[in-house]
């Protein structure tokens, strides 16, 4: 079945996955009572009126020929992967906020065995056909998101989302200054902590995660296959959909469920009016996600879709890394810090003051009657203002009046 296909994630949580596919390999037409269950499933899930159960079956049964879960797990063996189910203690517990459309298995490749908790991971998506601005802030954001410790989480797509994965992976292995690929063993083999392809293991939570639409053992885009691998061996790449599928538009639309599910926040980097990236934002908005969206030029089309989602109120402005790690922390946390501006000679003045200082020369002095004049001041008032410009080190009293401080 498809992923999100919410009839058969109903039919799985009313049998299991067992009687559920003994079900579709049977020669049942229908069953009444598990029509029953599964309509209830779906309503408590606000699902619209379905089609009923021997229609589905008859959609399914098609595919029993192309299932062999034999086949694909030996080929997630040879990939050095897992495969993750909701029992395993080291499932992403976040997935959970999907309800019923949560993934009933994740086909995992990589050298980590575990998906950070959401706290610890912030997406960052934007669009295919990316400017030099997308792309540099994109890199930034995200290398600067792994030195904070965030994974960061995107498709694996060309564009903004490659970029994102770049920056990350420069960030995990340029804080030592080593090279991307790192050099053979002189025997030949691997170095020790090196990966399949020489590159070094990181510890601890992976810098990247791309989520694939296809399966694990195909790298798409094919122009981004090197990314990919490097992915795999320095971070995770995970998909819902078992070894040998292809990806499809359906299959991208709903993979950004996943992505915006793991992440505490969704960053828009780049996207035109009607973007896949967007439908990432409106699956973080819908599971009560937090938002970021980067601002850019308003001639550019590219950044359309940034500014919408910053008109609607879907999304927070955020021009870099801090203002991500502050969206993605709890009360008080990873606060970003505010730039230092030296004081204008101006600040915390009144009105009348703001006139008097106006009104004072800078170089001759000139009395009390010609200040009234200028400033549109009483008497009183100016008096009163210039003892306290004067307190402040703004005005001096000299024998043919009153002038500005001179400011060396």
């Amino acid at each position: 079945m498809e992923p999100s296909d919410l009839p058969g994630l109903a039919l799985v949580q009313v049998l299991g996955p067992q009687e559920a596919l003994s079900l579709i390999q049977s020669s049942d037409s229908s069953n009444a009572r598990v029509e029953q269950l599964v309509t209830e499933v779906l309503n408590e899930a606000g699902t619209e009126r379905w089609t009923g159960l021997a229609e589905v079956l008859t959609r399914w049964r098609p595919r029993l020929a192309d299932v062999a879960p034999e086949r694909d797990l030996a080929t997630l063996a040879r990939l050095h992967g897992q495969l993750l189910v909701p029992e395993d203690h080291s499932w992403p517990t976040a997935l959970e906020d999907l309800q019923l459309g949560a993934p009933l298995a994740l086909w995992c490749r990589g050298d980590h065995a575990l998906i950070p908790e959401q706290e610890k991971c912030i997406a960052v998506v934007g669009s295919r056909d990316n400017t030099s601005y997308g792309a540099n802030v994109s890199m930034e954001i995200a290398s600067s998101l792994v030195q904070r410790d965030f994974t960061v989480i995107s498709g694996g797509a060309y564009g903004i989302d490659a970029h994102a994965h770049r920056g990350a992976l420069s960030s995990s292995l340029g804080a030592t200054g080593a090279p991307l690929l790192s050099p053979r063993h002189p025997s030949g083999g691997r170095a020790p902590g090196q990966g399949d392809d020489g590159y070094d293991s990181p510890d601890g939570a992976p810098p990247t995660i791309a989520v694939m639409a296809g399966g694990v053992d195909r790298f798409y885009p094919s122009g981004n296959e090197d990314l990919l691998r490097t992915i795999a061996e320095r971070g995770l790449v995970i998909a819902e959909v078992p070894p040998g599928t292809n990806p499809t538009r359906y299959r991208f639309l709903q993979r950004n469920r996943l992505i915006a599910a793991l992440c505490s926040v969704t960053v828009v980097v780049e996207a035109r009016w009607r973007s896949g990236a967007l439908n990432t934002a409106h699956h973080a908005e819908s599971l009560s996600r937090l938002v970021g969206a980067v601002p850019g030029s308003v001639y550019s089309a590219n950044s359309a879709g940034c500014h919408r989602l910053l008109k609607e109120g879907s999304a927070v402005c955020v021009t870099d890394a801090a203002d991500v790690a502050e969206l993605a922390g709890g009360m008080g946390q990873h606060l970003a810090v505010e730039p230092h501006v030296d004081p204008a000679l101006h600040d915390g003045l009144g009105t009348s003051d703001l006139l008097l200082l106006d009104a004072l020369p800078l170089r001759t002095a000139t009395t009390i009657e010609k200040l009234c004049v200028v400033a549109g001041l009483s008497a009183a008032t100016v008096l009163a203002g210039l003892g306290r410009l004067e307190a402040l080190g703004l005005a001096e009293r000299l024998a043919g009046g009153w002038k500005r401080t001179s400011r060396k």
